[in-house]
């Protein structure tokens, strides 16, 4: 494998950020100043949380402790097939809390999982098991019986260049429902966890990661949207000072980013809502990586949703979008984008719906219809993020209408995963997610405003526009009236492809 390149250096904060979490590591037994690590022991458990807005460098500092980690002999734990425990073993696993964020951190060459793929362990076909053990720990060549021997040579190139056991075998020419038999919840603990997006995480999760991981590092922003039945409240606003590490330092700043500059505008206590617009106009004037629109663009809320404030605003959005595309009332066109909006299955399935969760089916995900599935009420899905995009599905989607109460189901299965359409999802939705374009739907800002609501000492309307336009990687479209421009080109699935490989030079 190719040396990995090196990460840029470290700011002032982050480096102090960097020292609090090696001295946690220290004390856990990992010595990254000397590349020495110990076995893991019964101790204090450790919680701290490294905080900052948008391009102060959390993911940088990430990357950074991952190489650093990954040098002192700590193995990466995917979620996708472990190895037999040692006693002189160490791990980490780095989490998001949807699929999307941890695609986000794996694009910037940070190796992440869902916490529901960390949560529930896969449960590996003995015979196919055998491949995974020389793979992954020098056992000796199988023989399986129906897998060639150049099947298992591309198996074992592959794994040669991207390290997962999934990927292997699928270049065996095996599917995940050959080798994977079902999922479990992991019984035993692990050692280091280390989670991004953690302003999205709910009491329950956080205390099932504190469950899990002895050492337990989170990375979060402060000003985004807090889960909403936490009343604004995140979870590491319950963590004593001591256990926080504020970045302030606009670690882009160098690149001159104007999205990043009108989201810290932000913070100007005295900012009206009608100053931060005039403030957006003079950006755009000479800046085309923000553009100040008069109408939504139907063709971009195919891959990434507008962002809006009100419910009522993404149904009529998602009802136009629809429209543009002459999509039929009883089916769905190769290409809609939809959200899953959670599993509805009787607990006697309880191990189905582990093995959706598993496969990134978790409430907020989100999917593009690609076709009718092999049986009535499925449906072929590509999973936006996911390492194994591709699943079929029992489907249950619900498309809302304007001013009517009750959702219209163009086709349903008796039970399954359910999905509500993805042309336009709320900014709270939009957390954890970020797109090459964004469209932010300002008419509903401007009503956050009118309206005065406070969240956590500060404006809505702030917060709210500070987590929508920092969803942009690249470009923002401030969309300024309730017009939508018909698409060019029809819906295709031809964009979809698998997700590119890590990369490490610190994006």
């Amino acid at each position: 494998m190719a040396d990995e390149p090196s990460l840029p250096a470290l700011s002032e904060d982050q480096a102090r950020a960097e020292a609090r979490v090696t001295e946690i590591l220290l004390g856990a037994g990992i010595d990254l100043a000397q590349n020495r690590i110990t076995p893991l022991t019964d101790g204090k458990a450790s919680v701290m949380a490294v905080t900052g807005k948008a391009g102060s460098g959390k993911t940088l500092l990430l990357a950074q402790l991952y190489t650093a980690l990954k040098a002192a002999g700590v193995d990466v734990i995917s979620g996708d097939y472990e190895s037999r425990r040692r006693k002189d073993r160490r791990t980490l696993a780095i989490l998001a809390p949807t699929n999307k964020a941890a695609s986000v951190l794996r694009t910037r060459g940070v190796p992440a999982t869902t916490i529901h793929r960390i949560l529930y362990t896969p449960v590996y076909d003995p015979e196919y098991e055998k491949i995974a053990q020389w793979l992954a720990e020098g056992a000796e060549r199988p023989v399986v019986e129906g897998l060639t021997d150049l099947a298992l040579d591309r198996a074992h190139a592959f794994y040669q260049h991207n390290n997962s056991i999934p990927g292997a075998l699928a270049a065996a020419g095996l599917r995940g429902s050959d080798f994977i038999t079902g999922w479990k919840r992991r019984d035993e603990p692990l050692d280091v966890g280390m989670v991004d997006e953690s302003s999205m995480l709910d009491k329950k999760q956080f205390e099932d990661l504190q469950e899990i991981f002895p050492t337990l590092v989170l990375f979060g922003d402060p000003a985004q949207l807090a889960p909403v039945q936490q009343s604004g409240e995140m979870v590491f606003d319950t963590l004593p000072k001591a256990k926080l590490v504020h970045l302030s330092r606009i670690h882009r700043q160098e690149a001159d980013n104007p999205i990043l500059d009108l989201a810290h505008a932000l913070a100007d206590p005295d900012l009206s809502f009608e100053g931060f617009e005039r403030m957006i106009e003079v950006r755009a004037a000479r800046d085309d990586r923000v553009v100040m629109a008069g109408r939504v663009e139907a063709q971009k809320m195919a891959r990434s949703p507008v962002l809006v404030w009100r419910n009522a605003t993404r149904i009529r959005l998602i009802h136009a979008f629809r429209a543009a595309y002459d999509a039929p009332a009883d089916a769905l066109l190769p290409g809609e984008p939809l959200i899953c909006d959670g599993i509805e299955l009787p607990l006697k399935h309880r191990k189905k719906r582990i093995d959706l969760e598993a496969r990134g089916l978790i409430k907020g995900a989100q999917m593009i219809y690609v076709g009718q599935g092999n049986r009535p009420g499925f449906s072929k899905l590509h999973v936006v993020g996911a390492l194994e995009p591709s699943v079929n599905v029992a489907s249950i989607v619900k498309i809302e209408l304007p001013d009517e109460e009750e959702p219209f189901i163009p086709f349903a299965a008796r039970m399954g995963a359910t999905f509500l359409h993805g042309a336009a999802c709320t900014i709270h939705k939009a957390q954890g997610s970020q797109w090459p374009e964004v469209q932010v739907f300002a008419p509903d800002l401007w009503a956050a405003a009118r309206v005065g609501r406070m969240e956590a000492g500060q404006p809505l309307w702030k917060r709210l526009a500070y987590v929508a336009i920092t969803r942009a990687e690249e470009r923002l479209f401030w969309v300024m009236r309730n017009r939508l421009a018909r698409p060019t080109e029809p819906l295709s699935v031809d964009d979809l492809k698998a997700p590119p490989p890590l990369r490490l030079d610190g994006g």
